[in-house]
């Protein structure tokens, strides 16, 4: 049964579990121990061998020689949740280890046959030693140097398979490497190859030392240029003085010297400056027009083409110049005209010199702002070469490791006990035991089962817990119910006693006592006259804890009418014994009078009973003289219950609760199942019942977990009401409570 969600699994539930299901755990039990000793016992005698191998997380040899530690290191793949000596364990039962132990023993099964993979690891136990990095091997026959070969026989295979899968990882490791060794290198020679053609292409030796070099360079050359700047202003204003005092600029003093110093060209100037002179003394005595005058201008003019022509030789242009003083330069004119053509000359090569400095120094510049790129693209470069023959070296070095990790031994697994030929069977006393303890784990299982798979109701608490309803009253059982062998839809067989009427003191009279106390204090708020008593499924004993609490009340000289409202399976008219010609379907069908279907049955206390059975009692419950008659009923009497069909059988009890002032739920622990209790109370809440709350009917004292009340009350009612007690145990034996 599924327990709930509040309640915490422990020793009293289980007790409770084992008092309910005591005879089926003796019948399970006793059938699984004697099915699994009795091979125990009609076997041969079995021998055990065992042997023990040592793991250690790496190779004794890997840790001196500091090679192979990773190809052997023993670890698990899901750290913290497996064990490495479990891995191991799974491969000593392998296909191939065993597969090759039965072939190398060539082990037979009784037939003579090749014994099976099957067969081999039945017998076949490797288990982990608690708290140690040692695994058990044990095997058990019926030959004891067969047990023991066996095993030992198992461990050197597993070994060697050992040794061969650690060298066949560092073998293929090895070829691995091999392989990539040669693409390796070629990286290494591409990155090389392209860092030297990007240093040849920039023409780069250390950037670094080159820009520490052109920062000073740069710097020296703007100190030239600062300094040719200086010098060409200095030579500019000497050669404006110059200028200042010849009245020329420098190529006509240059001319003007190279005339200076010609003497063709001076003795032609002192011809002309004679001629001059006579002309201007003969036109103060003759006139322009006199031939002297006119011969002397001819002449003249003769000499100045002459001149002009000689001019034109030394200075190399067609422009004519000006006869005149100028070109007879004295000495200090020649030498400060030279020295203005020296200055302009001076001027010139500074000029150039700074405009050469001014590239330089641009040059310089542009290289010095590219270096960062090209530093940026050096180290991408760089890093390459750097990666690739890191990659190559450390290639180079794990081929070496993998070389001597080859050869060397490589197995973290030794046997540091062999399987000895055992001198005794296995102990019959623990074969005994241990088949007691499974058979006792199955019973457990199977009790556990049985009680997950039943969904009835057992204790009160559960109803309680599972309803939610108020338990205005537990009436007690002396036994358990018998649903196994009854069937829900079988009609109650009902006994001629009345607990309540015929054995007033006893405690079960007393439960009904208190459920009357409870509902009493439930009219306070509200006066009851008309309830309902339902239940989930028939056989819950609805019928008689309807008859027996109409009893208490009436004992309490309140006028009762018990109406039986079951018009599927009446059981009143049984109950107190009474005919069923006449009762409710005559009142509702042939509007008879009142007093023709009531019968008194008590002081205090009437009865209708159900009447002939109707084809459709739904019809007639649900009808306004169904409702006529519950009115005058409630006029009449201080207090009327009805009993109503179970609501898996019908939905009557829904109408009736319409018509009443509340609706009580029987419920039977041990009938009642989870799921038609709450369809019950589910369907009453949805269908707007005033539910009073429930009444637990049949309670088993040794299902409830306080059940010391119930145990000592019907123990003192055994010895003062033995015929009453017997009486309701009959009762209770068919399911009416």
């Amino acid at each position: 049964m599924e327990l709930p969600k509040e309640h915490t699994i422990n020793l009293d539930t289980y007790l409770q579990i084992f008092q309910r299901r005591w005879m089926s755990a003796i019948g399970i039990f006793f059938p699984v121990f004697l099915i699994l000793l009795l091979p125990l016992i009609l076997r041969k005698s079995v021998y055990v061998a065992e042997g023990k191998l040592l793991f250690q997380k790496t190779n004794t040899i890997s840790n001196i020689t500091g090679l192979g530690t990773e190809v052997n290191k023993l670890e698990s793949v899901n750290s913290g949740q497996s064990n490495p000596l479990n891995t191991q364990a799974e491969i000593i039962r392998s296909v191939p280890i065993v597969q090759n132990t039965i072939n190398k023993l060539n082990l037979k099964d009784d037939k003579g046959m090749p014994m099976k993979l099957s067969a081999f690891l039945k017998n076949l136990t490797v288990a982990e030693i608690d708290q140690t990095d040692i695994l058990l091997v044990k095997y058990q026959d019926t030959n004891p140097q067969l047990a023991a070969q066996v095993v030992n026989t198992l461990m050197a295979i597993y070994l060697e398979y050992n040794v061969y899968t650690h060298r066949f990882e560092a073998v293929s490791a090895r070829k691995f490497i091999e392989q990539q060794l040669p693409n390796a290198e070629l990286v290494v020679r591409q990155a090389e190859a392209e860092l030297a053609g990007f240093k040849e292409k920039n023409k780069i030796v250390s950037l670094q030392e080159e820009a520490i070099k052109a920062v000073e360079v740069i710097t020296d050359l703007e100190k030239q240029i600062s300094t040719t700047q200086s010098q060409i202003a200095n030579v500019n204003a000497q050669s404006q003085e110059i200028h200042k005092q010849l009245g020329m600029n420098s190529q006509q003093a240059v001319m003007m010297t190279s005339l200076s110093q010609i003497p063709g060209v001076q003795n032609l100037l002192t011809e002309i400056q004679q001629l001059e002179s006579q002309l201007i003394d003969r036109r103060t005595v003759l006139q322009d027009a006199h031939p002297q005058i006119i011969d002397l201008e001819d002449k003249l003019k003769s000499l100045k083409l002459l001149l002009q022509q000689r001019i034109k030789q030394v200075t190399g242009t067609n422009t004519p110049q000006p006869i005149n003083h100028n070109f007879q330069l004295g000495v200090l004119q020649q030498q400060i005209s030279a020295q203005l053509a020296e200055l302009e000359s001076t001027q010139l090569g500074l000029e150039r010199q700074a405009a050469a400095l001014s590239s330089s120094q641009a040059n310089y510049q542009q290289r010095l702002n590219n270096m960062p790129k090209l530093e940026q693209q050096q180290r991408q470069l760089e890093r390459k070469v750097q990666a690739a023959q890191s990659t190559y070296a450390i290639l180079l070095q794990k081929l070496q490791e993998s070389r001597i990790t080859e050869y060397q031994n490589v197995n973290n697994a030794s046997m540091i006990s062999q399987a000895q030929v055992p001198e005794e069977p296995i102990n019959i006393s623990f074969m005994i035991l241990s088949a007691a303890l499974l058979a006792i784990i199955i019973t457990l299982g199977a009790i556990l089962l049985l009680e997950t798979r039943d969904k009835s109701i057992k204790t009160v608490d559960e109803a309680k817990e599972l309803l939610g309803l108020t338990v205005l009253g537990m009436i007690p059982s002396f036994s358990k119910p018998k649903k196994l062998f009854r069937s829900q839809k079988e009609p109650e067989l009902h006994n001629k006693s009345l607990l309540v009427r015929n054995a007033p003191q006893s405690p079960i009279s007393e439960a009904y006592r208190m459920l009357r106390s409870n509902l009493r204090l439930m009219s306070t708020d509200q006066e009851l006259k008309v309830t309902v008593i339902t239940s989930s499924v028939p056989s819950e004993g609805k019928s008689t804890v309807a008859a027996n609490l109409a009893v208490a009340i009436a004992q309490m000289e309140r006028k009762v009418l018990l109406i039986d409202g079951d018009l599927h399976s009446p059981a009143q008219h049984k109950i107190w014994e009474l005919t069923n010609n006449q009762g409710l379907t005559n009142l509702i069908v042939e509007q008879s009078a009142i007093n023709i279907g009531i019968k008194k049955v008590m002081h205090n206390l009437d009865v209708l009973t159900s009447g002939i059975i109707p084809p459709n009692p739904a019809s007639l419950l649900d009808s306004k003289r169904m409702a006529a008659l519950i009115k005058k009923f409630a006029a009449n009497y201080d207090f009327a219950i009805i009993d109503a069909p179970a609501l898996n059988v019908a939905a009557d009890a829904a109408t009736l609760g319409q018509m009443a002032d509340g609706v009580l739920l029987v419920v039977r622990p041990g009938v009642v199942d989870s799921v038609n209790a709450t369809f019950a109370k589910e369907f009453l809440e949805k269908s707007g019942q005033n539910i009073l709350g429930q009444i637990v009917n049949g309670v088993i004292p040794q299902n409830e977990p306080h059940n010391c009340y119930y145990i000592n009350n019907l123990a003192k009612a055994r010895q003062k009401f033995p015929d009453s007690v017997r009486s309701h145990q009959a009762v209770e034996n068919t399911g009416v409570a």
